[in-house]
């Protein structure tokens, strides 16, 4: 839980519902899909994560968590660049799918896949992927734009992105080499 929302956080999906309740203001139907697609991005990652572990044998699974782990300290390393939207949409069926299609590349499902894949259990992934998901774009909705722009999210993010690419390579060195 605390590993997703502080990969998330800075990350597209908070800025991105942080600028639409800037924009759109902060409405609860407005946050209530931003949660509902940060559960059904983790969930769906958590399912993927676990039926792909499942496949493989338990060095090649391992394997697979180094990747993913490699993906998501790649994907924190690249900057968040968002344009404002000229003419924002008022649908909210149309923001949902834009958020869930962001969520479902970034680095924090990328994390709830990889610990799902791990534990080949996929509910306390999935949860807690849930849970820190919707604590971060509940935190992008409640401060806004402005407010996430004068914190230091891009330094956060470097930071985590190499924690991230140190874990890939020790969990693949053991992969490669077990003791």
């Amino acid at each position: 839980m605390l590993l997703v929302a502080a990969l998330a956080t800075g990350g597209r999906d908070q800025l991105m519902v942080a600028q639409w309740a800037g924009t759109l203001g902060q409405s609860a139907q407005l946050l209530a899909v931003a949660l509902g697609c940060a559960c059904l991005s983790a969930g769906a990652m958590a399912w993927v994560g676990a039926e792909f572990a499942a496949l493989l044998p338990r060095r090649a699974a391992q394997m697979l968590v180094a990747f993913a782990f490699a993906l998501a300290a790649g994907e924190l390393a690249l900057p968040v660049r968002l344009k404002p939207p000229a003419e924002p949409t008022r649908s909210l069926a149309a923001l949902g799918i834009v958020l869930l299609a962001r969520q479902i590349g970034d680095g924090a499902r990328f994390a709830v896949f990889a610990l799902a894949a791990w534990t080949v259990w996929p509910v306390a992934a999935g949860l807690g992927g849930a849970i820190g998901g919707a604590a971060a774009v509940t935190l992008g909705w409640a401060v806004g734009a402005e407010t996430l722009a004068r914190w230091p999210l891009r330094m956060l993010r470097i930071g985590l992105a190499v924690c991230l690419a140190i874990a890939a390579l020790f969990i693949g060195i053991q992969a490669r080499f077990p003791a």
